[in-house]
């Protein structure tokens, strides 16, 4: 496996600073966030689609330290009844770029939509009841979602990108395995998922049994991970639409590698992934609130580096 971590992770620096710090922490790579959900101080899309030299600048910088670019993240919601053309045209450029500079895989999320032509807010379905849920899921699905992501395939493959890397991610219409190997299965194989534990948590899925279950439709991980408190969880669930900001009054909150989930269950969630099949990156994403985020990154560093496989088995039994 390769370690690396989400640009924006380290959006309070210049691109080349954090480059310097990947360089500096013996990192492999960086995941660069192009816009939508991102502001994108790292990367800025109009000049990369009008400028050869601009593109060119961009590998050099990560060449001349040794790194590799680990994904481009255009994570947002591209089917948003009223917002999505202008996400969707940020993501599509961002495919399209990718497939200049050589890089074959995407980061992005699903898109949720409205629940009916016409609405202007998205809606997240996560009951069965009432029954117009189903209805409207049905909608989702089969007049939006599928007809969407049938073009994003076609798009993928005429730019060179093998890879969309779907983030199992709440107010999505793709969230969990069930929902992301449907998506799959319908589109075909350049759909895979973005694997973040931290997401699993909170919905109170678990991230082990879900590399188990997807296997080789895992492109990517993001390694995050979710403080689950508690006491707040007791009488509020893990419903939560506190302030992000206010850890101490919410049921779950984004935190440093190690500090929801020690180094055992972060030892065992690597070993699941090579099991599975997967040496790819493990690509830190710092959100943490409480730590700053050149702290926070140093610490997910440093726990990963104590559990993420990274030579090549050569052990066999001897033969008797």
């Amino acid at each position: 496996m390769k370690l690396g971590f989400v640009s924006d992770s380290l959006a309070q620096l210049s691109f080349e600073e954090v480059l310097d710090v990947a360089a500096e922490l013996g990192l492999d790579g960086v995941e660069v966030n192009t816009g939508n959900w991102s502001s994108a101080p790292h990367f800025d899309l109009e000049r990369m689609k009008a400028s050869p030299q601009a593109r060119t600048a961009f590998l050099r910088a990560f060449a001349d330290r040794g790194l590799e670019i680990v994904a481009l993240n255009a994570n947002g919601n591209q089917l948003h009844p009223v917002s999505g053309g202008t996400q969707s045209a940020c993501l599509e450029e961002t495919i399209r770029i990718a497939g200049e500079i050589g890089v074959k895989k995407v980061c992005l999320m699903s898109g949720l939509p409205g629940g009916a032509p016409g609405e202007k807010a998205p809606n997240w379905i996560v009951s069965s009841w009432p029954p117009e849920t189903q209805s409207i899921l049905k909608w989702q699905w089969e007049d939006v979602l599928l007809p969407y992501w049938h073009g994003l395939a076609k798009l993928a493959k005429a730019s060179g990108v093998d890879q969309l890397a779907i983030e199992l991610h709440g107010n999505q219409l793709v969230y969990n395995v069930p929902s992301l190997l449907r998506l799959r299965a319908e589109i075909g194989p350049v759909v895979g998922a973005n694997l973040d534990p931290s997401h699993l948590f909170w919905m109170g899925a678990d991230p082990i049994a879900a590399v188990n279950a997807l296997g080789d439709a895992i492109f990517h991980v993001h390694a995050k991970d979710t403080f689950l408190n508690a006491p707040k969880q007791a009488t509020t669930s893990l419903l939560e639409n506190g302030s992000l900001m206010d850890i101490p009054a919410r049921s779950w909150s984004y935190i440093t590698l190690g500090f929801g989930h020690g180094e055992e269950w972060w030892r065992s969630f690597c070993y699941r992934l090579r099991m599975a099949g997967y040496d790819d990156w493990l690509s830190i994403e710092h959100e943490d609130v409480m730590l700053s985020r050149l702290e926070g990154v140093k610490k997910s560093v440093e726990l990963l580096r104590i559990v993420m496989p990274i030579e090549v088995s050569d052990y066999a039994p001897p033969a008797i």
